[in-house]
């Protein structure tokens, strides 16, 4: 009979689990980590600039002022407080933009209102020449 010798450095594949290879996760995750380094500064961040508080007091003329153009639910247009028409708004932006350029006209959409008339009414200030427009939404 043959004597059976243990080894003291033998490998018993059967009791011993082979370990995970991590490296391709780190190598992953390293990658997209570059990615959005990379990315980041590229982003275009949009910025809001708030109106100042109640106690602050405003500088500037009264031509500065806004020009307040309303829509409410029955999609009447409302222009600084007197009821026009879309045909009339548009020589009135003319005419407002003419005298002040410098002015940026405020949509208050009533929640009703249709799609259309914001439209309209979008489309006649782009057409006056006017380059900003605030949309003035209430809670």
């Amino acid at each position: 009979m043959r004597k059976r010798h243990k080894r003291l450095f033998e490998e018993n594949p059967a009791d011993d689990e082979s370990p995970i290879n991590l490296t391709p996760l780190i190598d992953v995750v390293f990658i997209v980590l570059i990615a959005f380094m990379l990315i980041a500064p590229l982003l275009d961040t949009d910025s809001i600039t708030l109106a100042p508080s109640k106690g602050a007091h405003q500088t500037g003329s009264p031509q500065n002022h806004p020009i307040s153009i309303t829509l409410r639910a029955d999609n009447t247009l409302w222009f600084q407080g007197k009821q026009i028409s879309l045909d009339a708004l548009e020589k009135t932006l003319l005419s407002a933009k003419a005298k002040s350029p410098t002015t940026t006209p405020q949509i208050i959409p009533d929640a009703h209102v249709h799609f259309e008339t914001y439209q309209k009414v979008k489309n006649a200030i782009e057409a006056s020449g006017f380059e900003t427009l605030d949309v003035v939404l209430r809670p």
